[in-house]
């Protein structure tokens, strides 16, 4: 009986511990929110002089500063019509390939796949400046287009997508439904897309969040101010004029640009934490 009590209190005092920390993890990832919310309703000199925990009234000030040289609904149309259409190709044909490379076995199978592995070690800086000689020639320069159509190919995607299926799609699945008369994209789309949803889902939040704090690959393609995406507006903002005046201006420009993220991982989170095979018996 005493052994009992023990292990109870052992296993309390445990879960306290547990909580504990997850709370300080918690409040530890929530201050860098904190702070520039913060920092956003406080002036230059302010935000130079020392940090504080305390909002100031700066924060009217900030923004009419913001909005003299950034068109905030337009760098948010413009990054949404940049990250969304990359953030869809990428989750989709990530998806297709990952399912054939999982479930198809055929000559070239392994080539490809170590190919996919060398591509994610090659960064991408390397090919920019190539890249930028093909948009030239190609007159894709100042167009979205070069900015989506890559997300079509993205190697780490569909390498962690490929080793999810592995994991989790039964192949006693597929080809029962060979069997019943499904062709493959039947399969794949009512069978193989809802059992690695919570795979895409992570994947997606992840590639919506690159593309939309992409600054240096749009900064080198976009030349015309009216389609700059809502990073490069901020770095013309930090550049226009002094920049300890527009600091306060910047945080405030950063934070809004943070709200879509922060609705788009509260939306798809209920995805990732979804069961894995609760779709793949739907009709």
């Amino acid at each position: 009986m005493r052994t009992y009590k023990n292990n109870v209190i052992h296993d309390k005092i445990m879960k306290c511990i547990l909580y504990l920390a997850i709370g300080l993890l918690a409040v530890v990832s929530f201050f860098p929110f904190y702070a520039m919310i913060i920092n956003a309703t406080r002036s230059g000199v302010e935000i130079s002089r020392a940090f504080s925990l305390i909002p100031s009234s700066h924060l009217v000030e900030n923004y009419v500063q913001l909005i003299k040289f950034v068109n905030i609904p337009r760098g948010i149309l413009n990054s949404i019509l940049v990250s969304v259409p990359a953030t869809l190709f990428t989750a989709y044909f990530s998806a297709l390939a990952a399912y054939g490379l999982a479930f198809y076995k055929f000559k070239t199978n392994k080539i490809v796949f170590a190919a996919i592995l060398i591509f994610m070690m090659i960064p991408g800086q390397l090919s920019l400046i190539g890249f930028y000689q093909l948009c030239t020639k190609l007159h894709l320069v100042n167009s979205y287009l070069p900015l989506i159509l890559p997300a079509i190919a993205s190697p780490g995607t569909v390498f962690f997508l490929r080793q999810y299926a592995l994991s989790a799609v039964p192949e006693t699945l597929i080809e029962a439904a060979r069997l019943d008369g499904a062709n493959e994209l039947y399969t794949f789309h009512r069978i193989i897309i809802p059992i690695l949803s919570p795979g895409i889902a992570t994947m997606g939040i992840m590639t919506f969040i690159g593309n939309w704090n992409s600054y240096l690959l749009p900064m080198i393609i976009l030349n015309k101010t009216e389609k700059f995406t809502l990073p490069v507006m901020v770095s013309t903002l930090r550049s226009a004029t002094d920049l300890q005046q527009n600091q306060g201006a910047t945080y405030l420009a950063v934070a809004i640009s943070v709200i879509p993220i922060m609705l788009v991982f509260t939306f798809f989170s209920r995805y990732i934490i979804s069961s894995i095979s609760a779709g793949a018996v739907k009709e």
